[in-house]
């Protein structure tokens, strides 16, 4: 209780804690609802105490305080689980001699105490592992449990919880929908509610010699200072202090991140390959040695014969993410996935068992206030309360339902239709860049269009992400969800799927769509008849893509960043200029500082899922085509780690401490996102790529297709090969000869001239094979994989059995042992069993 006296969260008579806060203006009118709210507050057994803003005159705090005896019986009602008896540690048949895989595992047990990254234990006393068994709160049998000090029973998140369990179900008017603190903070008779935090996150006394004030002091210098980001998260502080809720997200966040160290050290072991063999490359070579090959136009008005080795460093930077590691790393990535996600399961069944969860069920959610004032004349009785409440007609819904989908399909076709703008844009400008009087320009106009091209992209991004929070606002309300965790995931699917599409419909037009419908010289297909289809660099396509993927994921992983930031500092500076005052001013309340905070995102943690598994996505979809994806998004990680850190410790109120045992809808999405990423590298390897061309040459036209010749290259006049004839004189320049260009056509001196050629058709055959077989392969190691990986470790469950049968027993013993304290009181004979 020291540092709850020290911050001064106490009421005035410097006994009772403060366990919530509210918040109301005195200039409101809504005074009848707050008396009545606060009158059956104190009738269901809580202490209020007013107290007006020091800063703001206008501005009145309500500091409530929930006794012993009412914390017992709502601890009861909702069967929170507290310690009662010293934990027998589970033992199990064990051979004397440990075998050798248990040694080394051994080893790097003892290796990893001191590993750098583990947090000093000494630096969290509180945190030590509980030696008890816990079991539901009961009054009856109060006895049972380890009571040493009832202010430290239950901990400060419970406390919070149980007292917002309250401000939910107590009413203001009368009348059946008339409950609740969020309806009241809807119709502004209160502006917030929140659980105060800990006391303040500085220190001017070094934490080493004196010891943390509080644990927000704690997490900020153990966790949320950047001078942390190689440590561990201590996951249950963080877990004591904001809730399961979101110690789950860190615990997914900090796993999500750890994972990637692998996938980046590949990625970058396949990049490295590629740019140690570039100069090895037979097709590099080739094209930077064809002095004498002239390429046809790739336009209609200013474009000239361009040479072929004018194309040698974008050959060879293409070399660098299109080589022989692309496929391994697809199949490497698809399984990463897999892996990550299967032991993410069983990480997440291990916490949820330290922390005590394995046996919480959601309890019955109340029901939105929008959809109780739509549906409140139709009424059935709910299975599980039994009691009558509003229901909304299949009929209804249905067609609600349908709208929304309407709406979605309508902004992904607006999506879409941006994407076709950019197209156009491009278009247009391409001949004009071919044109620039800036000879940089001039001579690297593909470079320039497909870059000017990618931060207009950009830009129409971000500008579509603002719109789409409003309409995901719109369709979800319009659906009338019956409960806030419905709502929310609906709300979550739909900004999912407008940013999805928003970040990668430009990425999948160049990866599957960019230069496969030009036509050839002479019979080239136009837009609107006006405009050239656009072709793909001499060199391939797939340096497109790769600029496309890695300016779009650096600069939002930047913008994100900065605004996370940026803008709750830019906020909380403002409060602390307009009152004039340092936010730790001692002359203010803690409670008023945390007034002076921004309240936790609306959306609670979907911001944050979202962000990363967009990011996800990023990472695994078209990884075949850019490797050091898995890289960026490691380093981003690493800052949004400390960023989000930061964030919940310093620049925002204290969340309710709320209770979770999975991260909810965020887990199906990225199963989802796995399964395409398999279908779309899939195709970029096949389609994309150069690969499948490349194999066929070599072991079918190539100088390796009959027999092996020694000290010979099979892919020896592939680029050749791979480029097809025209004939000058067609396109009424005034020149004579031939130009080249890239397809498999038929010479103009063959009979059937500008025809696909037969090894057009066996490529197009070896690419669907390709596909097939690759898909087949992959999701067949897929499903093994999550064959062979258990949601939940046997050793685990079989804990979890012997700890029920454990905790039976124990209480078996602990109300024997009570009866016989009785017996001895009263003189009646003692029993050793009962009676």
């Amino acid at each position: 209780m020291n540092y709850i006296a020290s911050s001064g969260l106490l009421f005035k008579d410097g006994k009772k804690r403060i366990d919530y806060i509210l918040v109301y203006r005195k200039t409101n009118i809504q005074y009848d609802k707050r008396n009545t709210f606060e009158k059956n507050l104190r009738a269901e057994g809580l202490m209020l105490e007013k107290e007006p803003a020091v800063a703001n005159p206008d501005i009145m705090f309500i500091k409530i305080h929930i006794p012993w005896d009412t914390l017992c019986k709502y601890a009861e009602r909702l069967n929170i689980r507290v310690p009662f008896r010293k934990k027998c540690y589970y033992t199990d048949q064990k051979n004397k001699s440990m075998s050798r895989v248990q040694n080394y595992f051994k080893r790097i047990k003892k290796w990893m105490s001191q590993n750098p990254m583990v947090l000093d234990k000494s630096a969290f006393p509180e945190l030590e592992e509980s030696d008890c068994y816990t079991g539901p709160f009961s009054r009856a049998r109060i006895h049972h449990f380890i009571i040493n000090n009832k202010d430290t029973f239950f901990s400060n998140a419970t406390r919070s919880r149980i007292v917002y369990h309250m401000l939910e179900r107590t009413k203001y008017e009368n009348g059946i929908s008339k409950v609740g603190i969020r309806k009241l903070i809807n119709n502004g008779s209160y502006i917030a509610a929140f659980p105060p935090h800990e006391g303040a996150y500085k220190s001017n006394l070094p934490i080493k010699t004196h010891g943390p004030q509080n644990n927000r002091h704690l997490l900020y210098e153990r966790w949320a200072r950047w001078g942390m980001w190689y440590k561990h998260q201590p996951l249950d502080l963080i877990r004591l202090y904001f809730g399961e809720k979101i110690g789950l997200y860190f615990a997914w966040l900090g796993w999500y991140t750890g994972m990637l160290i692998p996938a980046a050290v590949v990625g970058l072991c396949v990049f490295f390959y590629g740019l140690v063999t570039m100069n090895e490359s037979q097709v590099s070579q080739e094209i930077c040695k064809a002095t004498e090959v002239f390429m046809c136009p790739l336009c209609d008005k200013n474009c000239s014969l361009q040479r072929l080795n004018d194309s040698c460093i974008y050959a060879k930077v293409t070399y660098l993410f299109d080589n022989g590691g692309t496929v391994f790393f697809a199949i490497f990535m698809a399984i990463w996935a897999t892996v990550f996600l299967e032991f993410w399961k069983r990480r997440r069944s291990i916490l949820t068992y330290a922390w005590d969860l394995i046996e919480w069920e959601e309890e019955e959610e109340t029901l939105r206030p929008q959809f109780e004032a739509k549906y409140y004349r139709m009424e059935v009785i709910n299975p599980i309360t039994g009691k009558p409440e509003p229901h909304q007609p299949s009929s209804d819904k249905v067609t609600r339902l349908l709208v929304s989908v309407s709406g979605i399909f309508f902004m992904i076709s607006l999506v879409i239709t941006a994407v076709f703008a950019v197209v156009v844009y491009r278009l247009v400008v391409m001949e004009q860049f071919a044109s620039f009087k800036w000879n940089f320009i001039k001579q690297h106009w593909q470079f320039a269009t497909s870059a000017a091209a990618v931060c207009i992209n950009f830009i129409i991004i971000m500008l579509l992400n603002l719109a789409y929070e409003k309409i995901a606002y719109l369709l979800t309300n319009l659906e009338y969800p019956r409960t806030e965790s419905e709502w929310e995931n609906s709300f979550a699917l739909k900004m999912f799927l407008f940013q999805f599409v928003n970040l990668n419909s430009s990425i999948f037009y160049i990866a599957f769509f960019l230069g496969r419908f030009v036509g050839h010289p002479g019979k080239y297909n136009k837009l609107f008849e006006r405009w050239r289809l656009e072709e793909c660099h001499p060199s391939g396509c797939l340096i497109d893509l790769c600029l496309q993927m890695g300016v779009i994921m650096f600069l939002k992983q930047i913008w994100n960043n900065f605004m996370e930031l940026g803008y709750p500092l830019i906020q909380n500076w403002w409060s602390r200029h307009k009152i004039k005052r340092g936010i730790q001013d001692a002359s203010i309340p803690q409670w008023e500082n945390d007034w002076n905070l921004q309240p936790m995102n609306i959306h609670g943690l979907m911001d944050e899922y979202l962000e990363m598994v967009l990011q996800f996505g990023f990472t695994t979809i078209f990884v075949a085509a850019f490797p050091l994806a898995p890289l960026l998004a490691l380093l981003n990680n690493i800052i949004e780690i400390r960023l989000d850190a930061y964030k919940f410790v310093t620049q925002w109120r204290r969340p309710l401490p709320a209770r979770a045992t999975d991260i909810g809808i965020w887990l199906g999405i990225l199963e989802g996102i796995g399964i395409l990423a398999v279908i779309t590298n899939a195709f970029v390897i096949a389609i994309t790529s150069d690969y499948i061309p490349r194999f066929v040459y070599e072991y079918k036209y190539g100088p390796c297709a009959n027999h092996v010749k020694q000290n010979e290259n099979c892919l020896k006049g592939y680029v050749n090969n791979s480029l097809s004839f025209f004939d000058l004189s067609e396109l009424g320049m005034g020149k004579s000869g031939y130009c080249r260009y890239r397809d498999y056509r038929g010479p103009p001196w063959s009979s059937k001239p500008y025809e696909f050629t037969l090894q057009y058709w066996h490529i197009l055959a070896a690419r669907l094979a390709f596909i097939i077989v690759f898909e087949h392969l992959v999701f067949g190691i897929k499903s093994f994989i999550a064959y062979l990986i258990p949601d939940i470790p046997k050793g685990l469950r079989e804990r979890i059995r012997r700890e029920k049968y454990l905790v039976q027993e124990m209480m078996y013993e602990a109300e024997l042992e009570h009866l016989q304290q009785q017996r001895r009181k009263s003189g009646q004979p003692i029993h050793h069993e009962w009676p």
